[in-house]
Order: structure tokens, then sequence, then C-alpha cells
């Protein structure tokens, strides 16, 4: 017998989690299919190299869902300050005190932030999770659309909505197409220990192999990440720990100070956008429908503002067609717009030639003392 709900959202990370919490404040009923439940905090697990910098927009959202004291009641890290050069002398910097109010964001495992979403569910009885579970199929029908489980389940929404990653299957079930382009680099993050405790500021040296970012987090504890070629960075990966520790000092610049490396991940850089964001009464979000270099921390971002405004949309009164028509038009443009931007100020700090490098030193220089462009780029940036 199949279950009929009003929006199925297929996977419950924080993108997926927030959508349906989302959906169910509104009073839909909603179905919510995820593989796997997230695991309960405890204070004394070690921290996931997965993390990701908040921001002020992301937060209201959270806020707006009830899981925002929940996440801040488990760990996060706050940071105030922002600054990136490739030059000593060159640098442009960024402070919540130029805006005003009390940080810029804050650097959050991502595992946290979906516990502190699931942690609401229990508060809805119109919201159902079918996990541990998957999408073995969807049958597109006029009015709703039909979902065969991998656990047998049949499920019938008026609206299937695609979360569930960068390989979403509803995307591919849904013949939506894909483009995609290689950056030919990995990324590499790596959980340190530092002699500092908890720092307010997060930063980003731009060298010829790749940048250095630093990224606060609890404790005497920080996230670093390593750009580089992939087989640079398939050979860091190799190493023993005490190695991977010499190499990160002699890489990263002196700010870094004293650090003991605890542990390590990696993945290669793929920049991805869906074709469509709609079809046959699907609809697809987060990672699902984009992804985007992580350089400036935007990728989760991106992703609660596409939550943001489907639940915007969802919650007028108006036909379904034309609610997803609008969602699409919002989002696309915008994430269109911060991925061009995003490769725009990669690729820039990539190339090594003498007269573009000594231009955008200069830039850089030059911004960080105009105060009225500073303010109105990092407003954008957070949300404000």
């Amino acid at each position: 017998m199949k279950q009929r709900f009003d929006v199925a959202v297929v996977g419950g990370g924080m993108v997926g989690a927030a959508t349906a919490l989302g959906l169910a404040q509104q009073g839909k009923r909603v179905a919510l299919v995820e593989a796997t439940e997230p695991k309960p905090f405890a204070a004394d697990q070690p921290m996931d190299n997965r993390v990701s910098a908040i921001s002020c927009a992301s937060v209201r959202l959270l806020q707006q869902l009830g899981a925002w004291d929940a996440i801040e009641g488990m760990r996060l890290a706050p940071f105030r300050r922002l600054e990136t050069w490739e030059q000593q002398g060159s640098r442009i910097r960024f402070s919540a005190e130029s805006l005003g109010i009390d940080e810029l964001g804050f650097i959050v495992e991502n595992r946290l932030i979906q516990l502190g979403l699931w942690q609401q569910f229990s508060q809805y009885e119109n919201l159902s999770c079918f996990c541990p579970s998957g999408i073995e199929s969807i049958t597109f029908h006029e009015r709703d659309n039909e979902l065969q489980l991998t656990t047998g389940e049949q499920l019938r929404a008026a609206l299937v909505v695609g979360a569930d990653g960068a390989n979403s299957r509803v995307r591919k079930l849904a013949g939506i197409g894909l483009t995609s382009f290689d950056y030919n680099h990995h990324c590499m993050l790596v959980n340190v220990e530092t002699e500092q405790p908890q720092q307010d500021i997060t930063w980003q040296w731009f060298t010829p192999s790749g940048p250095r970012s630093f990224l606060p987090l609890p404790g005497n504890q920080a996230s670093l990440v390593w750009y580089d070629s992939p087989r640079t960075i398939q050979q860091l990966m190799r190493l023993p720990l005490a190695e991977l520790q010499q190499q990160i000092v002699q890489h990263f610049p002196e700010e870094l100070g004293g650090i003991r490396v605890i542990s390590r991940a990696s993945f290669p850089l793929t920049r991805r956008h869906a074709k469509s964001y709609i079809s046959d009464h699907c609809v697809v979000i987060g990672d699902a429908a984009h992804t985007i270099n992580p350089l400036a921390g935007q990728g989760v971002n991106l992703g609660f503002k596409d939550v943001q405004a489907l639940l915007h949309v969802l919650s007028k009164d108006e036909p379904l067609a034309k609610a997803l028509k609008t969602y699409q038009r919002k989002r696309m443009s915008d994430n269109r717009l911060m991925q061009a931007g995003m490769d725009l100020f990669y690729f820039g700090f990539s190339n090594d030639l003498l007269p573009l490098k000594l231009a955008r030193n200069a830039a850089l220089k030059t911004a960080d003392r105009l105060e009225p462009l500073k303010r109105k780029v990092l407003t954008y940036a957070i949300g404000l």
C-alpha cells in the first residue's frame, strides 16, 4: 500500500534535513528518505574533517528551523576576522567590527549541523523518516510521483525534492542534465592541534600550486585546507602523520604557528551545475543542483539559500509548476554568479605570470583601503 505525502525529500544531509523540517513547519506531510541517521554527539568525540563556514544568513535559517540552539550547544567556533593575501605586504582584511556585528560566521562540523536539524524532527507528526533507505525508482505521473524505496516501501508525493548530493539519483531519474568541469586540483583537509587556543580569524594564502587556508575550531584545534595537484595531494595523504606535519610547517605561512596533525581527508575539486533545477514535479537543491569551488566556503551557504527560496515559494498559495519556475529563476542566476566569481578568483590567482601577479597584488592592496567596497562585498558574502 502506497503512503501519500505532499513532499518527499530524498537525502537527509544538511540541506535535505533543513528542507524537510521547513516544509513540516508549514504543515505539509513530508517524507524524508535517507540512508544513514547521524550519530549522537559526545563531547569527547574527535572532530570531523568535514566542516563548513556558516554565514549569518544560514544561522538565521537554522534559528527559524529551531536547530541553532542544539548546534550551538554541541560545539562550534566563531570567526570575526578574515584575511586573504598572496604577498605579505598586499592583504585584504575583513572584520565583523566594520559591520557592527559580533561575528562574520561560525565554523561547524557538517555532521553536527545535520544532527541539530534531525533532533527537531520529533516535534512534527507530519514528518516521517524512512531511514535507512534509498530510492530504487521514480514513476512520474501528471499529479503524484511514485517512489519505490530500496526497502520495498512505496510512496506517493506531489513533489520530490532531490537533496541527495553531487551524484544525485533523483537528478538522474528525472532526466536532468549536468555540466561539469574538473579543476585538476585536489583538496586536503587536515585537523590539527594548535599552540594557540581558539582564534577568531580565518585566512587564505595563495601560492603558485594552490591556496592554503586556516579555519578555527573549538579549543586548541583548527582545520587546514591544502589545495594542490592530484599527485601532490595523493603523496601527502600517504605520508605518516609526523612527516605530513613537517610538510605543513614548510608549506604554510608563519601565522599558523606550532601544530600537531590529528587527522586528514581529501577530495577532488569539480564544479557541477544542473542544466535545469526542475522536471516532472521534481526539484533538485544543494549539491544535487550545483557544486562550487570551496575556496570561499560558500557551498553549504548556497544550499541553505536554495532551502530558503524553496520554502518561500512553496508557502504561497499558487500552482506548484509556477512556484517551481519562480524558485529556479531566483536560484539559478545567483548560483551561476557565485560559481563564476569563485572561478575568476581561483584562476586569477593560479596564473604565475609576473604582470598578472603584480596587478592582482596591487588590486588587493588597493581594495583593502576601500572600506565601502569591502563592506558591500562582505555584506553580500555573509547574507546580511
